[in-house]
């Protein structure tokens, strides 16, 4: 048996003919930019996050950026302030903050879930830092009573990085999104809710914040041919927008299917050199984007389970910390300002983490048969 890492065979099975009426819909519109679709998509999912305004931009990165950008555009943060960010995180969050013209500090996660750990912020801090960009890694909600409280006690904003956790939402109906000051969402293809291209959202009960982002994705410009800001063209697609709307309705089907195959997962792994991710006290609050076990000998594990057929990825091999982009100047380049203390849980992860497929379109047999190689190994 071959099991693919992920497939999407599932969307279009289901959503095949949906999706061509979608295509169609734009088409005979005439407008490809900015349209009803986009309107109709930002106002259903900042609704479906339970805050007020969404704003569609090209990408997850962008979103993460202007977000941060416009926050400074309001004087809420300035250039040079620091930002609490995870230490294994993708590196898009990182970029993010040195794009704006601030300094990330990475925090070390909690092992057990991989997230930020609120007990590492107050060594985190100094004097500089004014901000904290959670992210909800792999589709499990961070700790946010901690992180939000900590946050209140030292007068610091809070922003969500929420690329991976379309969903996720705590027993009182808080969804990933509407903790902080405001959120950003990547649509990439294989997230739980994905375009069929490049697309992302920043979510925000701060009107002001969201129509600085909208300025500042479309040129700087709210008015045409009039710029207030040095912005840049970062748009959702007309197409992608309808697409992502017949999408939508199906989101929390397709993650409880996901939690499905977690537990699966949880209650079939018993070789005790793999372990599996600790079970969220509230179910709903883990979307598992990702399914992400942890093994010494995760190389060897991969290679095993490539031998007999099962496609898994790592995320993610490299910290952001050791990137050359941030440890090596390239050519007359200088390193962005970077601030972070010994970083060993962040390390060992990095060595020892292995996603093992995961997705709405994974059949049962497909997961006992993964079951069945990793206990064999």
């Amino acid at each position: 048996m071959k099991v693919p890492f992920y497939t999407l065979d599932y969307v279009t099975d289901a959503l095949g003919q949906g999706l061509q009426g979608a295509f169609g819909k734009v088409l005979d519109s005439n407008r490809y930019i900015r349209g009803n679709c986009c309107e109709e998509f930002e106002k259903a999912f900042a609704e479906y996050c339970g805050v007020q305004h969404g704003v569609g931009v090209g990408n997850g990165l962008d979103a993460l950026t202007l977000m941060l950008r416009a926050a400074i555009l309001q004087g809420l943060l300035k250039k040079g302030d620091e930002v609490l960010v995870p230490a294994n995180t993708f590196i898009a969050t990182v970029l993010a903050v040195t794009a704006a013209g601030l300094v990330p500090v990475l925090v070390e996660p909690e092992r057990s879930t991989c997230n930020m750990d609120p007990a590492k912020l107050e060594e985190s801090c100094s004097e500089r830092t004014k901000a904290i960009l959670v992210v909800h890694l792999y589709g499990r909600i961070a700790d946010m009573d901690s992180i939000c409280g900590f946050a209140e006690s030292r007068g610091l904003i809070v922003f969500e990085d929420c690329a991976q956790a379309h969903g996720a939402r705590m027993p009182d109906g808080r969804r990933a999104g509407s903790f902080g000051r405001a959120a950003a969402f990547s649509f990439y293809p294989t997230k739980n809710l994905g375009a069929l291209g490049d697309a992302g959202m920043v979510v925000t009960d701060d009107a002001e914040l969201a129509r600085v982002v909208l300025s500042l994705g479309n040129y700087g410009s709210a008015e045409k041919y009039v710029n207030r800001y040095v912005g840049v063209n970062s748009r959702l697609d007309e197409l992608q927008a309808a697409l992502l709307l017949e999408k939508l309705p199906h989101l929390d089907s397709w993650n409880a299917r996901r939690r499905e195959i977690a537990e699966f997962y949880r209650s079939g792994i018993v070789n005790p050199q793999i372990v599996c991710p600790a079970a969220p006290a509230a179910p709903e609050s883990h979307v598992y984007h990702l399914f992400v076990v942890q093994c010494d000998r995760r190389d060897e594990l991969q290679a095993f389970l490539e031998a007999r057929g099962v496609e898994t990825l790592v995320h993610y091999p490299i910290p952001p910390h050791l990137q050359r982009a941030y440890s090596e100047p390239c050519g007359t380049e200088m390193l962005p300002e970077m601030r972070h203390g010994a970083l060993p849980v962040a390390e060992s992860l990095a060595k020892s983490v292995l996603s093992l497929p995961m997705g709405p379109g994974l059949k049962n047999d497909q997961v006992s048969f993964v079951i069945d190689a990793l206990n064999e190994f």
